[in-house]
């Protein structure tokens, strides 16, 4: 919301908001636009008749009073992707939907767009290097958006990803997730049907076929007025852990690796392709993409052993990341923790959905914070739901972040990879600087 509100005012609209909490980095990006509010908290006094549009956010909720005099004044009220659709109205729409993969693909689009100077705005949901700011809104003729499947806001608690109206579409997969918004995988399913019915006539629907569900889905509700482009993991090859791809007879080297980033990688083709961009001028501006914040993103490597963190949560997310490392470094041992932190990842229903995948681990830790229940309003999660559920030999749960930070500081490192996943922060835990000393200390110990 932060970054919408920066945007709009650098294309010349007056913007105020407000909040009851704004924390960093939001709090110094407002402060340097002339942005931040001079009272924190909510403020019905600033709701006022000549007001062009209220832009709602997640964190207000129904009873918000600014919400409620908005209503009462019966103002324009928009949740975000529908402001983002009313400023795109006339634009291109590129909009990547899915279950996992969204941010990289997005992130891949844009890098390929800015390298080969195409005019464009943007919404994405991480930093991505290159770029100052998440959310940029201009008079580009393009707009390039990941389409979140979360509920609008309070109000509209219809999918994020069926307010944009994409002319370009794209589904990554579907792997059921956030079961305290979509409790059946069918209610979930239903959500891409709607997706897919609302990509404009005349449109293309750019497929990930190698997932069963996704392909059948696809199958079921075929349009005659829009294309289908289906994609799967292109030519590649892996030498010494450098990959390398092939696209339409073009090669290029990639410092991104793992089956799922090749998918993202075709899937941003196909997209880029759609605006007159060929493989000759997509493959040279992809080489040097380094990835999304937080998406396999290399803290610390040495001869021997590389340190990554990731944002991998979901069940096929964690899947696909963890065999990625396996598979770019099989010769190292893989050293695996996974935080659970999200709603559905705490909950005990759920966690037969984690069966397997672990498995490609060598050292597998699962970690949660009693807080992280607390603020979900979960109740205790026991270590052996856990073992249950992710069927993983010699799995350890630690559930204090002191324990996890001294187990991984007694780990060998010599010859291994660690991967760090997680959508929180291990309870505190500076991850960046826990892995430069790690890796300190393995260099330590191995001259």
């Amino acid at each position: 919301m932060h970054q919408l509100a920066i945007a709009l005012h650098k294309k010349g609209y007056q913007v105020t908001g407000t909040d009851d909490e704004i924390f960093e980095p939001a709090k110094t990006n407002l402060l340097q636009q002339g942005l931040l509010p001079v009272v924190i908290g909510w403020q019905p006094d600033l709701i006022v008749p000549d007001l062009d549009a209220v832009i709602l956010g997640m964190h207000a909720k129904q009873d918000n009073p600014e919400l409620q005099k908005a209503v009462s004044l019966g103002l324009k009220i928009y949740s975000f992707p529908e402001y983002i659709y009313h400023e795109s109205q006339n634009k291109t729409r590129i909009v990547v939907g899915g279950s996992h993969g969204k941010t990289t693909t997005t992130s891949m689009i844009m890098h390929v767009l800015k390298q080969t100077q195409q005019s464009f705005d943007y919404l994405v949901g991480a930093r991505v290097e290159g770029f100052d700011q998440s959310v940029n809104i201009t008079d580009a003729p393009v707009i390039v958006c990941e389409g979140d499947e979360y509920p609008a806001s309070a109000i509209e608690r219809k999918p994020k990803f069926h307010f944009l109206y994409p002319h370009v579409a794209i589904l990554t997969g579907i792997a059921w997730d956030h079961i305290n918004v979509f409790p059946t995988f069918d209610f979930y399913l239903e959500q891409f049907t709607i997706f897919i019915n609302r990509v404009e006539e005349g449109g293309v629907l750019i497929y990930n076929a190698s997932d069963p569900v996704l392909k059948e889905l696809v199958t079921k509700n075929l349009r005659s007025d829009i294309r289908y482009q289906p994609y799967n993991i292109p030519e590649h090859e892996i030498i010494n852990g450098a990959t390398s791809v092939t696209i339409d007879g073009v090669k290029g080297s990639l410092k991104v690796f793992g089956n799922h980033n090749l998918m993202n990688l075709y899937a941003a083709y196909y997209a880029c392709k759609e605006l007159g961009i060929t493989a000759t001028k997509f493959m040279p501006a992809i080489e040097n993409f380094t990835g999304a914040a937080k998406r396999l993103e290399l803290l610390a490597s040495s001869d021997d052993c590389t340190m990554y963190r990731d944002f991998a949560h979901a069940p096929s997310k964690v899947k696909a990341t963890i065999d990625a490392v396996k598979n770019q470094f099989p010769e190292r041992k893989l050293i695996a923790v996974l935080e659970l932190h999200t709603y559905s990842s705490l909950n005990e229903a759920f966690m037969q959905e984690y069966n397997g995948a672990l498995e490609q681990a060598d050292e597998a830790v699962v970690f949660y914070s009693r807080h992280a229940l607390e603020l979900k309003r979960l109740p205790d999660l026991s270590a052996t739901a856990i073992e249950t559920g992710f069927n993983k030999k010699g799995l350890i749960v630690f559930t204090n972040r002191e324990v996890l930070h001294d187990w991984l500081v007694s780990r060998n490192y010599k010859k291994s990879s660690l991967l760090l996943m997680s959508s929180g922060n291990y309870d505190g835990l500076d991850i960046p600087l826990l892995a430069g000393q790690l890796m300190e200390q393995h260099l330590k110990n191995t001259n």
